[in-house]
């Protein structure tokens, strides 16, 4: 069986002052000392990308952009290219969060496009899918992920390759930034499912390769129940990913690495 590496990303959306954010990193590293075996990586605003990989140093912390356009240059107001974020030393790009669906109107269509554009540049990119209350409790689950996945990655499945170093991100929109967090069974199942698909539509082996990580109010208290589970592969952070002491008390989830 094929050992994924876990990781736990970190999403500061739009907050901290560029002191903040170097003051956080510092915080993180003199954390992590001695721990082994996980992948930690931060996405700070456009604008604080220069400082954070300052004080990121020689940590082996990994830097993303939050989000990018998928054309590499063009009047594009506002807009940040995947070559941008490389020549700012990002090595991943999140596409597709809940918050860029939800507030901004990105389609699963323009997600694709960016997918094709990262991977293209050689940015990793970290794919969000999730589905809302209503959709829930409507028992449509499945069918909203299944439907967002199969879009958000035409490109891969037009190609029959998915890179395995692609990451998912499953983020139950009901539990980001409400303290209502998913069960490990109910994340779980959601994993497995996407797992299921990736199987289906390219190979078992980019099915036992490709990191799903999970996304929605992660706490220093439900890390260790939701990464006992098989197909969770780590999470997404928001809310607390800005206060370093909890951040690092998630990395540190596994037995032995705490305190």
């Amino acid at each position: 069986m094929y050992e994924r590496k876990p990781m736990i990303a970190g999403n500061w959306k739009m907050n901290l002052s560029l002191k903040e954010a170097a003051e956080l990193i510092k915080t993180i590293r003199n954390g992590i000392g001695g721990v082994e075996g996980v992948d930690v990586l931060v996405a700070p605003p456009f604008t604080h990308l220069g400082r954070v990989r300052e004080a990121i140093g020689d940590s082996g912390i990994f830097m993303a952009g939050q989000n990018m356009h998928w054309d590499v240059s063009g009047a594009y107001t506002g807009e940040i290219s995947g070559r941008m974020l490389q020549e700012a030393t990002c090595t991943h790009v999140i596409l597709g969060h809940s918050e860029r669906r939800i507030l901004f109107g990105e389609t699963s269509e323009q997600v694709d496009l960016k997918v094709k554009a990262a991977t293209f540049l050689g940015l990793i990119p970290i794919v969000c899918v999730g589905e809302t209350l209503e959709q829930r409790e409507a028992d449509q689950t499945f069918e909203v992920i299944r439907t967002q996945l199969d879009l958000s990655l035409n490109n891969f499945k037009a190609d029959e390759l998915m890179r395995p170093s692609t990451i998912l991100a499953y983020e139950p929109v009901w539990a980001i930034g409400t303290g209502r967090t998913a069960t490990p069974a109910q994340a779980q199942e959601v994993h497995r499912f996407i797992r299921g698909w990736i199987e289906e539509n390219f190979n078992t082996g980019s099915a036992a390769q490709v990191r799903v990580l999970y996304g929605g109010s992660v706490k220093p208290e439900n890390i260790a129940d939701l990464m006992s589970q098989p197909d969770i592969d780590g999470a997404l952070v928001g809310g607390a990913s800005l206060k370093g002491d909890s951040f690092v008390q998630i990395i540190r989830y596994k037995e032995g690495q705490s305190g």
